[in-house]
């Protein structure tokens, strides 16, 4: 989401399908332009400049950046989807254009925000307020969230869809897609296929605030009792299907934990790192969507508020069981068991291990190597990243070893690495293996 301290950017959300449609034609043709005017110059001053050079110049990046912020919606959910999920094989131009998306969008104009309210409140919803602040103080992909008084002086954020995000979603994510596979920006070797699916059923049901608002109330009840956590509270009777209201929870950005001293930054991500593992091992009701925007920190209490659970979903016992089996063996070291646990999962295609059996393995150790330690795990040195891509690049490349894991997996893993990346964000040291085996032993 935008920070509430960024300069206000109101632009009028397209709501129409053939709007839409124009938003990406206009960003093809500024790309091709671009592309254009810039070989043009190259090759005047003696240049064979490649094309993918071309594409990732600093003005197609912004670009790129500006039309897929205006559209909101699945364009600009899928561009956060793929920066989190794949920033590791990315060209580092693509992946920083993407995770700009991550801490960008623009806001609606008063007169869009007040025709959305009124079809959803009726005409003189401002009478049910004794304050509603027209700028809003957040805006992501979805909607935008304003502060607002009730009468006896309840301070809110109602969170406001954009209009025609919902209908609009495949074509959207569609759209993304051929456009990054046309412009070459993508690396041939990632496989995108599984990011657009789940980033079509994820929009699906973000876009349902009815549903967000009972997962709502289903992880306070999760985390009823726990000190270290808040989640605001549902207000029903202002609830619709594209208007979420619920209690305004004051707090600073989660990064601003960066600049507190180490063992207070331990501590709280500590507490981030067992709600994973409750949600994948106990609850099995996980909040799949770990961008940074979701979590804030509230120095004064020492609490984190836990924000947007539209990407909240149930996780089945199979796939539960599957990660129990496999967290297990590699905490055990039991590498063999490791890849077999993986495999009977439908992680990894049996025919990747017949066809590079010695980069499966040692993926598999590198892994197992950093959760089996018994020191704490230093989430700031990511050393190991780079040294797991190129081990599995070469299976990547091969179209025989490729194979589409459960749909569920890639929920899940986007917020296991996502939770990684705020713990690198915020230079953690945590003692993972303590709190995995407490969490696994109590739910056993």
């Amino acid at each position: 989401m935008a920070d509430e301290d960024e300069p206000s950017r109101h632009r009028s959300v397209p709501s129409s399908r053939i709007g839409r449609l124009g938003g990406f034609t206009r960003l093809a043709g500024g790309l091709a332009g671009g592309v254009i005017s810039e070989g043009a110059r190259r090759l005047a001053s003696g240049e064979r400049p490649r094309l993918d050079q071309l594409l990732l110049t600093p003005a197609n990046a912004r670009r790129l950046t500006d039309r897929l912020a205006h559209l909101r919606g699945a364009a600009m959910k899928l561009g956060q989807m793929i920066s989190m999920d794949a920033g590791d094989v990315l060209p580092p131009e693509l992946a920083e254009i993407l995770a700009r998306l991550r801490e960008r969008a623009d806001f609606m104009p008063p007169r869009q925000l007040d025709k959305v309210l009124a079809e959803e409140w009726g005409k003189d919803w401002r009478r049910q307020f004794r304050r509603f602040e027209p700028r809003p103080i957040a805006a992501a992909s979805i909607g935008q969230v304003h502060r607002a008084m009730t009468p006896d002086g309840r301070m809110l954020a109602i969170k406001v869809q954009y209009p025609g995000v919902a209908r609009s979603i495949d074509s959207d994510v569609d759209n993304v897609a051929s456009l990054l596979k046309l412009t070459g920006l993508l690396p041939p070797e990632l496989d995108i296929a599984p990011l657009l699916a789940a980033a079509k059923e994820q929009l699906r049901e973000e876009a349902d605030y009815l549903r967000e608002g009972r997962m709502i109330v289903r992880f306070a009840r999760m985390v009823e009792g726990r000190e270290e956590f808040a989640v605001p509270e549902l207000v029903e009777e202002l609830t619709t299907p594209r208007v979420l209201a619920m209690t305004y929870e004051e707090g600073s950005p989660i990064e601003t934990l960066a600049g507190e001293g180490q063992s207070l930054r331990d501590e709280t991500f500590a507490h981030l790192v067992e709600l994973v593992a409750r949600e994948l091992f106990d609850s099995r009701l996980m909040q799949t969507d770990p961008n940074f925007a979701n979590y804030r920190w509230q120095a004064k209490t020492g609490r984190i508020v836990l924000l947007d659970f539209g990407a909240a979903r149930e996780v089945s016992q199979g796939i539960s069981q599957d990660y129990r089996r496999l967290v297990e063996a590699g905490l055990r070291e039991d590498r063999e068991a490791v890849l077999e646990a993986a495999v009977e999962a439908g992680f990894v295609n049996p025919r990747a291990l017949e066809r590079h059996p010695e980069a499966m393995r040692r993926a598999v150790d590198i892994v197992v190597t950093q959760m089996a330690s018994a020191e704490k795990l230093d989430f700031g040195n990511r050393a190991f990243v780079p040294e797991i891509r190129d081990t599995v690049m070469p299976i990547a490349r091969d179209r025989e070893s490729w194979h589409l894991p459960p749909a569920e997996t890639l929920f899940v893993q986007r917020k296991v690495s996502g939770t990684a990346l705020l713990g690198a964000r915020l230079g953690a040291r945590v003692d993972v293996r303590g709190i995995v085996e407490r969490v696994l032993a109590e739910t056993a």
